[in-house]
């Protein structure tokens, strides 16, 4: 499971996502789309760990 609560990243002045609020159940496929810049990879790299939130948990 997946969840998070108000997750947000900012890189300096510029905002890579915020007040994220996602939640992806056990044996629940989810694709996550969006435009660039949109902050998908942003958001997979809090999830591994690589980047630290500002603000939020997940």
């Amino acid at each position: 499971m997946i969840k998070t609560e108000n997750l947000t990243k900012y890189y300096g002045k510029n905002r890579g996502i915020e007040n994220l609020n996602l939640e992806i159940l056990d044996n629940e496929v989810f694709g996550y789309l969006g435009p660039n810049g949109a902050g998908k990879t942003t958001t997979i790299r809090l999830f591994f760990g690589s980047h630290k939130a500002n603000k939020g948990k997940s």
